[in-house]
């Protein structure tokens, strides 16, 4: 988790489905708002106008949902407070938020926000979105992480939804 990273994406490393540029653009306005403390509104206003109408292949977020990423970007920010120490308590001992990067720290908040919210969308779908939202970033070891802390909390919050699995391979 010492890989230093940029908010722009790995080029050729995602498929630019509408929700996961979505996601991608999340991320990034998290980042944005971490590091420059940029205001809630003013992403929003920022990526919706100048950075989703782009033609596909000039950025990570052209072509994204802009409902869906407002919806996850505020949602976060909203639940931050409740995010947070799940996430904290999921990280090896001696690691906490504050410690990782800014960018899996971004994308751990929108996964679990996504787990504690969006019960229309599965469970795993969440996981495997974030898991290839990192793999659009890093290169190393950070979507294991991400897909480790966000199994774990998945089988938390969601219980159920693995239960059901389980009880299908019986």
């Amino acid at each position: 988790m010492t890989t230093t990273s940029k908010a722009t994406p790995i080029p050729g490393k995602i498929a630019l489905q509408p929700r996961t540029a979505a996601r991608v653009a999340t991320v990034q306005g998290l980042y944005q708002m971490d590091l420059a403390g940029t205001d809630l509104n003013d992403v929003v206003d920022e990526f919706v106008r100048l950075r989703f109408p782009r033609a596909p292949g000039d950025e990570a977020a052209a072509g994204a949902d802009a409902a869906f990423f407002a919806e996850l970007l505020r949602g976060v920010v909203r639940r931050q407070r409740d995010i947070d120490p799940l996430v904290d308590q999921q990280l090896a001992e001696g690691w906490r938020l504050v410690r990782i990067d800014a960018i899996v720290r971004a994308i751990l908040r929108a996964g679990v926000f996504e787990l504690m919210e969006r019960r229309d969308v599965p469970s795993r779908v969440v996981i495997n979105e974030y898991i290839n939202v990192a793999h659009s970033f890093f290169s190393e070891d950070e979507p294991k992480v991400v897909n480790g802390v966000l199994d774990n909390l998945a089988r938390q919050l969601r219980a159920a939804e693995f239960d059901r699995d389980a009880t299908r391979t019986k």
